[in-house]
């Protein structure tokens, strides 16, 4: 799995030219789509069963600030699954400094179009099987970014 990258746009920057604190939740749900983009389980094909992955919590720590036209990568690992909920972490690098520029926390569950808590060990096993298969490993180069 390669991490998420892109370029800060323009209109993601304050008046200071640093990408808004807002952005960096937006970039981690970004890095998530990605993900099952590669895994071969977009959002579209997991929705389209009928499940959903509200989430429920999210949290963000700025260590180094993302300026106008920086390229960035969005590391991720899936550090908790057991079918019903799910964890990632996040980490945000400058691609042309290196530096560390954020890290991350979110948790969602799984639910049905009426938002009811659901399982998907036995229901869906292919939405199972995407995030079982990396739950606590390192995807890519997420734990040697410090």
């Amino acid at each position: 799995m390669k991490p998420y990258e892109r370029k800060v746009f323009y209109y993601e920057t304050d008046k200071m030219g640093i990408m808004h604190h807002s952005n960096y939740i937006r970039i981690f749900e970004e890095s998530r789509v990605f993900y099952l983009q590669q895994a071969g389980m977009p959002f579209e094909e997991i929705e389209a069963k009928g499940v959903l992955m509200p989430v429920l919590s999210v949290e963000c720590e700025y260590k180094t600030p993302l300026r106008f036209d920086d390229t960035f990568a969005v590391h991720l690992k899936i550090v908790k699954f057991n079918g019903t909920t799910l964890e990632v972490d996040y980490k945000v690098i400058n691609k042309d400094t290196g530096a560390l520029c954020a890290v991350g926390h979110s948790s969602h569950c799984f639910t049905n179009e009426d938002l009811r808590p659901l399982r998907t060990k036995n229901r869906y096993p292919d939405i199972y099987k995407v995030f079982a298969d990396c739950n606590g490993i390192d995807i890519n180069g997420f734990d040697k970014i410090n």
